[in-house]
C-alpha cells in the first residue's frame, strides 16, 4: 500500500509546481516523506525552492508596536479567520503586543505571565478568551528590536486594523540623520522585506541546517551533470553562494528598482539623510509561518461516513 495519499500528491504539486506523475514518483521514492520529495524534485530541476510561509494556513493576527527606539512584533494564532476578525480577539492582540513593548519583554513565556491591562495576566486573559470565543488560541512568538540612535519603523502588509495584519515587519535603522527621512527609508525597506522574505540579515546568519540541505541538493544536481569532480565542486559552491545572496537581506536585490543590493540602498540613503545609516536588525512575521494546517478531504469524509 502506498505510504501517501492523493492529497499528498496534490500538496506536493502545490508546493513545487511539479507535474502529477513527477510528484507521484517523487513521493514513491521518498516513501511518502513530502519534504524529501521536494528535495528530490528540486535536485532534478523539477521544482524551485519553496517558501514555507506562503504555503501555510494558520489563522490569527500579527501585532506591531513601536515606541521611541524600540519595537516589538507578536503573533497570536486562532483556528479560523472568523475569530481573527473578532473585535475581542483583535483587542487582545493589540494589548498583548503593547504589554510586550511596555514591559520590555523578550520571550513568549514571560509575556504570558505579564500583567494584562484589564486585570490578571496575559495567559489568564488568553484562557478566558478561549472559553468565551470557543476556539483554541495561542501566543505563538514575539521578537523585539531596538537601536541606540535612529528609528524602528513598522510596516504591516495586508492590515486588517492599525498595526494588526497578516505580515508584520519591523526595520531597525541606526543613524543620527533626519528622523523623518529615516522613517521613509524604513517603510520602503519594510515593503521589500515583506515581499522578498529574507531569512537572515547577512549570509553568516543563515540557518546552518538550511545551508546543508541546499548543499546536498546542489551536489545531486552537479553529480547528474556528469562533469569532472573539480567542476562539480565549483557548481556546488556557486549554488550555495547564489542561495545566500538571494536569502540574506543586505545582499538581496531591492524589489523597488530590481537592481540595487539592499546594502547599497542603505548606504546611498545616508547622503540624503545627512548621516551614515546602518540596517542593524529586522523582524518579519508572516501569519502561520512554519505551521502546516491540517486540511480535511470533505468528499472522503462523506464517503467514509456513508460506508460506515
Amino acid at each position: 500500500m502506498a505510504a501517501f495519499t492523493a492529497a499528498d500528491v496534490k500538496a506536493l504539486r502545490e508546493k513545487t509546481g511539479a507535474g502529477m506523475m513527477d510528484a507521484k514518483k517523487a513521493l514513491e521514492g521518498a516513501n511518502g516523506d513530502v519534504e524529501a520529495a521536494v528535495d528530490a524534485l528540486r535536485a532534478k530541476g523539477l521544482a524551485t525552492a519553496q517558501k514555507k510561509s506562503s504555503r501555510t494556513a494558520a489563522e490569527g493576527l500579527v501585532g506591531l508596536a513601536v515606541e521611541g527606539t524600540t519595537g516589538v512584533a507578536v503573533e497570536v494564532n486562532s483556528e479560523t479567520d472568523f475569530v481573527a476578525k473578532n473585535d475581542k480577539f483583535q483587542d487582545f492582540v493589540r494589548k498583548t503586543t503593547q504589554v510586550a513593548l511596555n514591559d520590555d519583554i523578550t520571550d513568549v513565556e514571560a509575556l504570558k505571565t505579564a500583567d494584562y491591562p484589564d486585570g490578571g495576566t496575559v495567559g489568564e486573559k488568553l484562557t478566558d478568551n478561549v472559553a468565551t470565543i470557543g476556539e483554541n488560541q495561542q501566543v505563538r512568538r514575539m521578537k523585539t528590536v531596538s537601536v541606540n540612535n535612529g528609528v524602528v519603523v513598522p510596516y504591516m502588509h495586508n492590515a486588517v486594523a492599525p498595526d494588526l495584519g497578516k505580515i508584520g515587519v519591523l526595520v531597525a535603522l541606526e543613524s543620527e540623520g533626519d528622523q523623518d527621512k529615516l522613517a521613509e527609508l524604513g517603510k520602503k525597506l519594510g515593503m521589500h522585506i515583506a515581499a522578498a522574505f529574507p531569512q537572515a540579515l547577512t549570509a553568516d546568519g543563515l540557518d546552518a541546517d538550511t545551508i546543508e540541505r541546499e548543499r546536498k541538493i546542489a551536489q545531486e544536481k552537479a553529480a547528474e551533470s556528469g562533469k569532472p569532480d573539480n567542476v562539480q565542486e565549483k557548481m556546488v559552491d556557486g549554488a550555495i553562494a547564489k542561495f545566500a545572496k538571494e536569502n540574506a537581506l543586505l545582499s538581496q536585490v531591492y524589489v523597488i528598482d530590481n537592481k540595487t543590493p539592499i546594502a547599497q540602498v542603505v548606504e546611498g540613503a545616508g547622503k540624503d539623510i545627512g548621516a551614515k545609516v546602518e540596517l542593524v536588525d529586522y523582524v518579519r512575521f508572516q501569519l502561520g509561518e512554519g505551521i502546516e494546517k491540517e486540511e480535511s478531504d470533505f468528499a472522503a469524509e462523506v464517503a467514509a461516513a456513508a460506508a460506515g
